[in-house]
């Protein structure tokens, strides 16, 4: 489950820094086993937790995300609400 910074065409009126604060991830979903793709903002915190809905079987997902400074990606487990 890696994480990947994301680039974005700056021409939609959003800052620099709103852009930086976002990465791409994914993680696997503890219902159906298929891979999502989420965006993690890091402006919230390297340690996140929050639910969301599987993109294929729309079962709710806690998701726990950690920033690895290393290797500098977000790292995200899911376990069924």
């Amino acid at each position: 489950m890696r994480g990947h910074a994301v680039s974005f065409d700056n021409g939609l009126g959003f800052s620099r820094a709103f852009w930086q604060a976002i990465m791409e991830s994914g993680y696997q979903c503890a219902g159906c086993g298929e891979w999502n793709s989420v965006i993690v903002d890091e402006s919230a915190g390297r340690q996140q937790s929050y639910v969301e809905d599987c993109q294929i079987c729309c079962k709710p997902n806690v998701l726990r995300a950690h920033y690895d400074a290393t290797s500098q990606e977000f790292f995200i487990t899911a376990e069924l609400e």
